[in-house]
Parts: structure tokens; C-alpha cells; sequence
């Protein structure tokens, strides 16, 4: 059996290491924003070349907080990829605001700078970029059409630790970015866990208080906040794997080069693009097939374990009926959901075992 992703060989590795964590927490008698959190806040910050990283419960709080520390709200749009996870809509659904989806480049999955640029209206507020399956978006463009209109960036970093563009990690390219510590993500903690990057001072500011009760003092509440801290025992497991970041990541682009090499060519198979500039991390490997269904099914019976990431998008989803957004509204994200299968890929992963995928994907197609 070739699982999808092994997140138990990934985490036994450093089982010493962790319980040395554990200890450490364990032993200070803090368990809540104290010298971990801070500590990871500062190296987590300093590795994604951003002025500050703020810890807070999960990604998606990530991306709402700092949606609402921008004001922004009911009558508010913001631009979001037709081509996501869903928790990118619920970041601006939770404000009050208007997800507004964009449709993406069809080759690297990305949200379009063009078909942004035609989505603006009076209404629009900000841009949320999703760095989607590991590769980032075209930030330069995006940041540049964001300034000749006066709107705010969100990065959706969620898959993409460590991801590059012209040199420029993830987290540093736009005015703020959220992360997922989700256990199966690049960095993933043991639990759940995220925080936001940014280089304003005041944005950083402000979510540390709306992360916490809206307080700077205990029992005194300047706003109204959230209970959305990043605990101190995930903390510390974090600052015990991002170390190991850079190296697991250059595994699984060693995999993803495996992949592309050996199933280049085979008829109806569409691979993974990588645009100009960019260095994508390979949180997932996703090809397309026209029967993606049958291919997943032959790969499971042959012990391969396949996810698909999604199979449905945000505007087709009951929770989002009330937008009134068409089937065949958004062809390009339709279509792409109905083709998409992850394949294994990780950083305990052998090349032998992409070896076994490559040659059971080829007995599928």
C-alpha cells in the first residue's frame, strides 16, 4: 500500500524531538502566548521574510482576521479564485462581505491577474490569492493592479511553506498572507494551528488584540475579538519542524521531477504547468483526466492511494445558494474539478514508490 500522504513515518521522525517539546511546555508551566509562541513568531516571520508572524488557531481564522482588521464588511466584495477551497470563501462570508470568484489560468490552477482586473468593481475591496497545490500566484501583477485601485492583497499561503517567486517566499509578497499548520500541510503541526505574516505594523497590532478577546490587558476589551490563539505546545512542535522545512520540500520537488519525467506524453494526461518565476513547494502533485473516476478507482485497487482536491467548487456548494451563481457560471473551475487527482507525494515518499504510481497510473490510462 502506497498511502496519500504517511503523516505518521513524517512525525516519527522527530518523536524525540517532540517530546522534548512536550517537556519544554510542560515544564515552563505556560501553555498560552508565552515564550514558544513567541519564539516560533520570530522564526516563522524571519523565514518567510516578513516584519511579523502572528499566531492564531487555524488558517482560516488566519484569512478572516485579517479580513476584519482591514473593516472590511456587509456591502463590502471582495475577489476570490473560483478554483479553492472553500475555506478562502468563508473568510469573507464571516465578515459580512461578498466572495466575488474570479476564474483561474487553466495551467497553473491560479487565479487570473486578467480576469481580475475585469472583476473590479466600486465594491471591491481586497484580493485574496491562493497559492493553490504549492505554486503562488502571479503577485506582481496582482499587487500592481491592487495599487492602481486602492485595494488590499491576502496571500492563502495555506499550501505553499516555503513556496517562492522571483526569489520571494510565500508570506512576503503581499500585504499580508494566512498559513495553515494543518497536520498534512508542508509545515503541519500536531493539531490544528495557522498564522498571518505581514510587513505593516499596525495590521500586526491589531490582530494580536482581535486574536485575543480584543484585549491587550486581561478582562480589558478595546474591541470586539476572538478567541483564536496558536497554543503553546503546537508552537513548540512547530519551531521543532521548520528546520526540516527547506529539505522536505526539495523532496517532494524531487518527486514532483520523477512524476513529470516519467508520465510525460502519456495520451488524455494533463500535468501540472509551473509558471515563469516561480518555485512551488508541491504540496500536491494533481493531474487531470477526462475519467478521473475510473483512474482513481484502478490506482485504489492497486493500492495507491489517491485525494482529490476538490471535487466540488465553492459556487456549486449548498452553502453558497444563496450567491445564485449558476452551474456553468464558472466552466473553467467546473472543469477542472470534475478532472483533478492528487497523486502520492511527501517528503518520506521513496522514488521507488512513485515508481510503483507512475507504472500502475500507466496500466489505468
Amino acid at each position: 500500500m502506497i498511502p496519500f500522504l504517511d503523516l505518521k513515518s513524517i512525525n516519527l521522525r522527530q518523536r524525540e524531538a517532540f517530546h522534548a517539546a512536550f517537556d519544554r511546555v510542560l515544564d515552563s508551566g505556560w501553555l498560552i502566548l508565552g515564550k514558544e509562541t513567541e519564539t516560533f513568531e520570530r522564526e516563522f516571520a524571519q523565514y518567510c521574510g516578513a516584519r511579523h508572524a502572528v499566531g492564531v488557531a487555524n488558517g482560516l481564522e488566519a484569512l478572516h482576521l485579517v479580513l476584519r482588521a482591514w473593516g472590511i464588511g456587509p456591502g463590502d466584495e471582495v475577489l476570490v479564485p473560483s478554483n479553492t477551497y472553500i475555506a478562502t470563501w468563508l473568510a469573507v462570508t464571516y465578515t459580512g462581505a461578498k466572495p466575488v470568484p474570479v476564474e483561474p489560468d487553466e495551467g497553473t490552477y491560479n487565479i487570473d491577474p486578467a480576469r481580475v482586473a475585469a472583476a473590479i468593481t466600486p465594491r471591491t475591496r481586497a484580493i485574496v490569492a491562493v497559492h493553490l497545490y504549492g505554486q503562488t500566484a502571479q503577485m506582481e501583477s496582482l499587487m500592481a493592479l491592487a495599487r492602481r485601485h486602492g485595494l488590499k492583497v491576502l496571500e492563502d499561503a495555506a499550501q505553499a511553506h516555503g513556496a517562492r517567486i522571483n526569489g520571494r517566499r510565500a508570506g512576503s509578497l503581499g500585504d499580508a498572507a494566512g498559513f495553515s499548520f494543518y497536520p498534512g500541510k508542508n509545515l503541519g503541526a500536531l493539531g490544528d494551528a495557522g498564522a498571518v505574516t505581514t510587513n505593516d505594523d499596525a495590521l500586526a497590532d491589531q490582530l494580536r488584540v482581535l486574536r485575543n478577546y480584543g484585549s491587550r490587558l486581561k478582562y480589558h476589551n478595546e474591541i470586539i475579538g476572538y478567541n483564536s490563539r496558536l497554543d503553546e505546545l503546537q508552537s513548540a512542535f512547530l519551531r521543532e519542524k521548520l528546520p526540516l522545512l527547506d529539505a522536505d520540500n526539495a523532496h517532494r520537488a524531487e518527486i514532483a521531477a520523477y512524476y513529470n519525467r516519467e508520465l510525460k506524453g502519456i495520451e488524455g494526461l494533463i500535468l501540472p504547468a509551473v509558471a515563469s518565476g516561480c518555485d512551488p513547494v508541491w504540496h500536491l502533485y494533481v493531474i487531470r483526466h477526462h475519467q478521473r473516476d475510473r483512474v482513481a478507482n484502478a490506482l485504489a485497487q492497486a493500492s495507491i492511494g489517491t485525494m482529490i482536491h476538490y471535487p466540488i467548487p465553492p459556487h456549486a456548494q449548498p452553502a453558497y445558494r444563496s450567491l445564485e451563481i449558476p452551474v456553468g457560471a464558472m466552466p473553467i473551475a467546473e472543469r477542472i474539478h470534475e478532472q483533478v487527482l492528487s497523486l502520492p507525494i511527501g517528503p518520506t515518499m521513496s522514488v521507488a514508490d512513485a515508481d510503483t504510481v507512475v507504472r500502475a497510473l500507466r496500466a489505468a490510462i
